[in-house]
């Protein structure tokens, strides 16, 4: 899907962004007047947004499975590859 000059690439963005993006998306969506093929297209970068999201969140989910903890709490943090 082409990206506008104002739409950012999803693989660059931050979950924070991304996810505000997101939300913007379902606004505009549930407004219900958004035209029929702007409608499609944003939600087709609605569904990335959402998958782009998905996988920063199980990226944080791995790296705290990855905390060593020691008697005294944690000790420090094994780093994953997010490849």
């Amino acid at each position: 899907m082409p990206q506008s000059a104002d739409a950012p690439d999803i693989a660059t963005m931050s979950f924070e962004d991304a996810l505000t993006a997101l939300e913007r998306i379902v606004d505009r969506l549930e407004a219900g007047d958004v035209p029929l093929e702007d409608s499609i297209r944003i939600y087709e970068r609605g569904a990335a947004l959402k998958a782009h999201c998905e996988q920063k969140l199980k990226a944080a989910e791995l790296k705290v499975e990855k905390i060593v903890l020691g008697p005294e709490g944690p000790r420090g943090v094994e780093l994953v590859d997010e490849a």
